[in-house]
């Protein structure tokens, strides 16, 4: 192989790799572009998540505040229980004192 070959098998493997290149970078734009009408409908859906976030973020506040609301009526009805209850202990100790009472007078009488 002489000087002349040996330069235009070069140039010709040159040739075809730079050929390749660009086939292969072609290839991989037209499989990866986003085309004009997706972009549109891409900026319909990322405000259709924002919208939602927006909503989920309200839910998880309105629950929080109904949350805290609904503990507070527990601790108030637990509270209610016990003073009722405490009530209900007085009232039956003093009935039993009535009947002792009652009890003593019949025994005196």
């Amino acid at each position: 192989m002489n000087r002349i070959e040996f330069i235009i098998a070069t140039a010709i493997v040159l040739l075809l790799a730079f050929a390749m290149g660009w086939f292969t970078y072609w290839l991989m734009h037209r499989f990866t572009r986003v085309a004009g009408g997706d972009m549109g409908e891409m900026d319909r859906l990322a405000q259709s998540l924002h919208e939602a976030e927006e909503i989920r973020d309200q839910a998880i506040i309105y629950l929080e505040s109904r949350e805290a609301e609904l503990l507070n009526q527990i601790a108030q009805g637990e509270a209610e229980l016990r003073a009722a209850m405490e009530g209900l202990r007085d009232a039956r100790l003093e009935a039993e004192e009535m009947r002792a009472y009652i009890e003593r007078m019949h025994a005196n009488s």
